[in-house]
């Protein structure tokens, strides 16, 4: 920045330099071992999609069962409670269940 600063003030002009090319760009390619790391990596990007997807489908069946067992749980339970409540006016308050 100072060697430019300075030439400004000297009046030296810098030539810059233009870059050639060296190697012919159609001649440089990945090659077969570029081809087999992309079809690696999207093999592995296909199986990861379909493996997620199954993952996912069997969690939404899981939540589904699970909710079939809990409403099949709550409505025993309800049952069982309906069949135990007892009429408070069947019970006899004198009654201390010795039967004298």
């Amino acid at each position: 920045m100072l060697t430019l600063l300075a030439a400004r003030i000297v009046g030296a002009d810098f030539a810059t330099p233009t870059p050639s090319m060296t190697v012919n760009p159609d001649s440089v390619t990945p090659g077969f071992v570029g081809f087999a790391a992309m079809a690696l990596v999207a093999g592995v990007v296909v199986f990861l999609i379909v493996d997620m997807l199954r993952r996912i489908r069997r969690a939404g069946y899981r939540a589904d069962v699970n909710e079939k067992l809990d409403a099949e749980a709550q409505a025993q339970a309800d049952a069982a409670v309906e069949a135990s409540d007892v009429d408070d006016q069947d019970i006899d308050p004198q009654d201390d269940g010795t039967n004298r």
